[in-house]
C-alpha cells in the first residue's frame, strides 16, 4: 500500500567489489522504497550499492533522484538510467542537498565516503541542525565495529549515552523501511545538546 510521498536519502558504497549479500539487500531496499511511493535520493553513482539501490527502485516502478558534483559527471561516473539528476558544484553541496531535501536517511555498507556522509548526518542531528530519522542497515554485521567505536566514545567521555540513540539500527531492508515508517509517524524527539 502506497503511503504519503517521501524522499529517502540512501548512503551506500560505490564499489563493485562489495559482496552479493550487500548488493541483494540494496536492490531489495530500493524496491521496498519504491513500492511505498517514496523517492530514492542518492549520489547518482553508476556502480556498487548506489546502482543496486537505484536499479531496485526503478525496476519496481519507482523514482530516483541522483545528486552528484559536476566533476563526477565530467568523469562519467553518474548513472545514465536515473530519471532525475541534480548536478552540484562540489561534494559539500551534494551532501547538503541529499540530506536537507530528504525526510529520512538510510545508511548501507560503504567505504570512506559513505562513512563520512553517515557521521556528518549524525553530527548534524547531534547539533540539532536536522531532525530526520537515520537508520543504519547493518547487513551481515557490517557496522558492528562502528557501533563498538561509539561504545568506546561513550566510555571515554567523548559521547553522551543519549546520543547513541541518534540513529536506529536494522538488519534487513524490510526492517529498515518499517523503522523509517514508524519513526516518521512519531513527533520529533526533543534535542539533547552535547553541551549541557
Amino acid at each position: 500500500m502506497k503511503q504519503e510521498p517521501k524522499n529517502i536519502c540512501v548512503f551506500a558504497a560505490s564499489s563493485n567489489s562489495v559482496s552479493d549479500t550487500f548488493a541483494d539487500a540494496a536492490r531489495v531496499l530500493g524496491a521496498l522504497i519504491a513500492r511505498r511511493g517514496w523517492t530514492v535520493v542518492n549520489g547518482a553513482g553508476a556502480q556498487g550499492l548506489m546502482r543496486a539501490v537505484s536499479d531496485g527502485a526503478l525496476d519496481a516502478g519507482g523514482h530516483v533522484r541522483g545528486v552528484i558534483p559536476k566533476f563526477m559527471v565530467d568523469n562519467r561516473w553518474d548513472y545514465d538510467r536515473l530519471p532525475e539528476l541534480i548536478i552540484t558544484a562540489d561534494m559539500h553541496e551534494r551532501k547538503q542537498r541529499m540530506v536537507l531535501d530528504s525526510d529520512a536517511i538510510i545508511a548501507l555498507p560503504g567505504g570512506i565516503g559513505t562513512l563520512e556522509e553517515l557521521l556528518e548526518a549524525l553530527t548534524w542531528r547531534q547539533l540539532g541542525i536536522i531532525s530526520q530519522p537515520i537508520v543504519i542497515l547493518n547487513t551481515d554485521g557490517f557496522f558492528d565495529p562502528l557501533f563498538a567505536v561509539f561504545d568506546q566514545c561513550v566510555k571515554a567521555g567523548c559521547l553522551k549515552q543519549a546520543h547513541t540513540a541518534l540513529h536506529a539500527t536494522a538488519t534487513t531492508p524490510e526492517q529498515a523501511v518499517e523503522t523509517i515508517e514508524r519513526l516518521l509517524r512519531q513527533p520529533p524527539q526533543p534535542h539533547t545538546s552535547k553541551y549541557d
